[in-house]
């Protein structure tokens, strides 16, 4: 019996060996070349995700299937006693204490002390003679254990995502009492029960709740994978999140590095001259996201390819962007525009002509972009009829704030330059008016109602990903030339790990 449980152990080793070579991945030879996004997690962080442990170890526990244990052995008198413990499970647990350290280059150790669990299940015994075979009886029993637990989780790249290896796991037993219900066994029945069951009862838990926390290591890298993947997609917009590099492990942090390439269709980018450094990012907070402008740049030009920067305005927002002040020279602009016409019977439509360059320096996010402005008119019981089409190219500086669950873009200097003009008032383009009042409410109102409309727009984007399920702590957007940081304290969501194992054991 206890060849066959270390055949099996011994064979779990080779079969995960065999997982983790064909799961390699491989990487150019110059470091962070090809990274777009970073993911650091500070010492803070574990130490508040560790709270969360118990639940993965109950997990453990609660769903390992332990296999039924039969022995025998020869006593005097008795001729062979043969047994069997079946149906064992978990009857309560509870765990006491968990720490976390991160050993650099090497793995995160968790320390789990003074678990206390309680096992029931069937014990059948029966004597065996050289002549006979004694009938079998069945008892009841419960097994009271303190159990020690210590788990050494390496990150390494597996199918180009990040897994976790939790087979370096070691359980210390510090009592293993074998219970036998009722009063009618002999005290001695328990005690030769007990020494006979001891050792391989201990290998089997080991072997069983090691293998369970091991799976679920895994499955619980799958989660974060899986719900980052949802997180940077929308509809047929997607990030490539496959690692750019083997995880890392620090004394203070972990760290991991990926592509962020936007897949959308048969749009196609590249990017192989990262300025990323672990240098960059520091350690005084509790996570950290690092981005590439190379990534915003993309997403502009998939958001452009799917038609999505397209905003059409009318009726009280309308009026509210061409009569921003009260004055004669906007009075005799409007007029001459509408022709008379009412803003609920009148339409402008936003649009942009080519892909938008973006670009990150200190003072924030800078966006151009040429963009393309059509204001129709809907003369009662006539054909719609165009009165105003602009073209301008639009450079405008942008910082960005998550305050109260809710994405501010706040406008800072921009500039206009017009491209092409026609307005049916002004048909040689030669009055000065019309431009420059149109110049005037499209950098004073145009652009922030625009903006006006985005927020709402990506807050309701990312809180559908389930970030309003977070509670962030402090967030600050830095921008520095060519990146963009991102970096906050937060308070885990208690029920979504344990909405997820429910889901899945």
């Amino acid at each position: 019996m206890l060849w066959a449980g270390k055949m099996r152990l011994g064979m779990f080793g080779i079969l995960l060996a065999l997982v983790h070579a064909a799961g390699s991945c491989e990487f150019g030879p110059v470091p962070y070349s090809v990274t777009g996004i970073v993911c650091r997690m500070t010492k803070p962080a574990t130490l508040l995700l560790n709270q969360e442990t118990a639940r993965v170890i109950q997990a453990a526990f609660r769903n390992a299937r332990f296999p039924n244990i039969t022995g025998e052995r020869s006593l005097r008198l008795l001729g062979k006693v043969a047994y069997g413990l079946t149906n064992i499970q978990v009857n309560d647990l509870s765990i006491e204490q968990s720490e976390v350290e991160l050993k650099e280059n090497d793995a995160i150790h968790i320390a789990i002390k003074n678990v206390t669990a309680f096992f029931k299940g069937t014990l059948t015994y029966g004597y065996a003679g050289a002549w006979f075979l004694q009938l079998f009886h069945s008892v009841d029993f419960d097994i009271e254990s303190s159990i020690d637990l210590q788990i050494n989780i390496k990150l390494m790249c597996q199918k180009d995502q990040v897994a976790a290896d939790a087979s370096d796991c070691y359980l210390t037993f510090h009592k293993l009492v074998l219970h036998l219900q009722g009063d009618k066994e002999p005290g001695w029945l328990k005690q030769l029960f007990t020494d006979f069951i001891s050792f391989t009862l201990k290998l089997v838990l080991k072997s069983e709740v090691c293998n369970e926390i091991n799976a679920l290591a895994q499955m619980l890298a799958n989660f974060v994978h899986d719900l980052a993947a949802n997180f940077v997609q929308d509809e047929d917009i997607r990030l490539d999140i496959s690692l750019a590099s083997v995880p890392l492990i620090k004394a203070n942090y972990l760290e991991s590095h990926h592509k962020g390439l936007v897949l959308y269709e048969n749009y196609s980018n590249v990017f192989s001259d990262s300025v990323f450094s672990p240098s960059l990012l520091t350690e005084s907070r509790m996570l950290y996201f690092w981005l590439s402008e190379h990534i915003l740049n993309s997403l502009a030009s998939a958001a452009f390819l799917d038609k999505r920067l397209v905003l059409t305005i009318r009726g009280e927002k309308l009026q509210a962007l061409f009569e921003m002040e009260d004055t004669e020279a906007q009075r005799k602009a409007v007029q001459m525009i509408f022709q008379g016409t009412s803003y609920n019977d009148s339409v402008a439509k936003v649009w942009s002509l080519a892909h938008p360059q973006i670009s990150v320096q200190p003072e924030g996010t800078v966006v151009k972009s040429l963009v393309a402005v059509e204001v129709s008119i809907f003369p009662m019981e006539e054909e719609p009829l165009m009165v105003l089409y602009m073209e301008k190219e639009i450079t405008v500086t942008i910082q960005a704030a998550y305050v109260e669950k809710k994405l501010i873009l706040h406008p800072l200097d921009s500039r206009i330059e017009f491209k092409a003009f026609k307005c049916t008032a002004d048909p040689s383009g030669n009055d000065p008016s019309i431009r420059n009042f149109l110049q005037t409410m499209i950098s004073v109102v145009g652009i922030p109602e625009v903006i006006s409309r985005i927020e709402p727009t990506l807050t309701s984007l990312m809180n559908s990903k389930g970030l309003h399920l977070f509670e962030i702590k402090n967030p600050e957007i830095i921008t520095r030339k060519g990146y963009v940081i991102v970096q906050l304290d937060f308070s885990f969501p208690n029920h979504l790990l344990l909405d997820f194992l429910e889901k899945k054991l």
